[in-house]
């Protein structure tokens, strides 16, 4: 016997066990026995539960739609999963870079264990921070770590509904921002000497300066783009995830015009692609080896623009929107940024590509018109 309502015990293993109202008998047969649980208390609150399913299914008196009681069961007990598991679905649902969040998960795993995510405390995430501070990252760096690692659990809390605090939740890092470096800038006169440059040599490498300059767009959404992406009849480039290359974040899927210089590159850029993508010798064995290229590339700068680099042009572009008063919200789609300046930002479509055009035009750089 039990003294949990509609239930037995048999050897440890609480039951429901309930006769069936006659109207039901022909749906559901005349009795249900269901183990439930070694557990009292959770046998108890499972047979609460069962009961008010299957007393509402019972509730219609014409017609009996039996209900499929394992199933229910198995809803009513919490999942459970591994973080490295909850990961995985984590970065498929959001169809974002693996990459940042999996060197993060890696280190967090080798100190931590992979459990079950709803086991980790605020103890865990304070020994990975040390962890990561006696290795001698930067503040940045270590700050990117503890927000892919957030992010996972944010979302395996959601999804699993788990009433529990994220123990990354306002990690504190001594010292944050102090030692960082501010990114150099290009002068317009650098910009136009070393689009010129580039130009002349029809260096595929050196071609990356004007297309990254004039778009904005991160070195890798460039030099993974497929032929598909380009549009040259429209003057448009479409950054869009493929199986070499996925996108940091949704937002980073656009569209943009190819404006003066960007589009003379392009132009050359085009005719050293293969049959699918426009710098083939970066894709190998389905992946983009976007850092090869980046290696390459920075070597050049560096060397003839005093030790700037390929993602400085990426904070040029920033600036130059911002000295033409363009809007926030404007210069975060331009650039694929993720925005957090407004909520009203995630809604609506968009700018038209017409407005990106205008104002990139302002602040293009103009090619030397061609000699007769």
């Amino acid at each position: 016997m039990s003294h949990i309502p509609y239930t037995l015990c048999r050897s440890g293993t609480y039951y429901y066990n309930r006769r069936v109202p006659k109207h039901a008998v022909k749906a559901y047969g005349p009795f249900i026995r269901q183990a439930l649980s070694k557990c009292p208390e959770e046998a108890e609150a499972y047979a609460k539960r069962l009961g008010n399913v299957l007393e509402g299914s019972w509730s219609n008196t014409t017609s009996i739609q039996p209900v499929d009681i394992p199933t229910i069961l198995s809803s009513f007990k919490p999942r459970s999963f591994k973080l490295s598991e909850i990961a995985t679905e984590y970065v498929g649902v959001k169809g974002i870079d693996p990459r940042p969040p999996r060197i993060a998960l890696q280190s967090f795993i080798s100190l931590a264990g992979d459990r079950d995510v709803g086991e980790y405390m605020r103890e865990d995430a304070k020994l990975f921070l040390r962890h990561l501070e006696m290795s001698g990252n930067k503040t940045a760096t270590i700050r990117k770590r503890i927000n892919s690692l957030s992010a996972i659990l944010n979302y395996a809390y959601a999804e699993l509904d788990l009433d529990k605090r994220n123990p990354f939740s306002r990690l504190f890092i001594k010292g944050e921002g102090e030692d960082s470096n501010k990114r150099g800038t290009f002068t317009n006169d650098q910009l136009k000497w070393g689009y010129d440059k580039a130009l002349a040599s029809g260096s595929q490498i050196k071609l990356l300066m004007p297309l990254l300059g004039e778009t904005g767009c991160r070195l890798a959404e460039i030099v993974g783009l497929k032929l598909e992406d380009i549009d040259l009849e429209n003057d448009l480039i479409h950054i869009r995830p493929n199986s070499a290359r996925p996108l940091k974040t949704r937002s980073s899927q656009r569209t943009l015009p190819l404006v003066g210089y960007a589009k003379l590159a392009m132009e050359q850029a085009l005719k050293q692609a293969d049959d699918t993508y426009l710098f083939p010798r970066y894709i190998r064995d389905g992946k983009c080896y976007a850092t090869h290229a980046s290696n390459a590339l920075n070597k050049w700068l560096k060397k003839d623009f005093d030790g700037l680099t390929a993602h400085c042009l990426r904070h040029t572009f920033r600036d130059r929107l911002r000295a033409v008063e363009c809007p926030m919200d404007l210069i975060d789609q331009i650039g694929g940024w993720s925005s957090v300046s407004s909520i009203g930002n995630s809604y609506g479509n968009g700018y038209r590509i017409t407005s990106i055009n205008t104002v990139l035009s302002k602040i293009k750089i103009n090619p030397a018109p061609k000699e007769c």
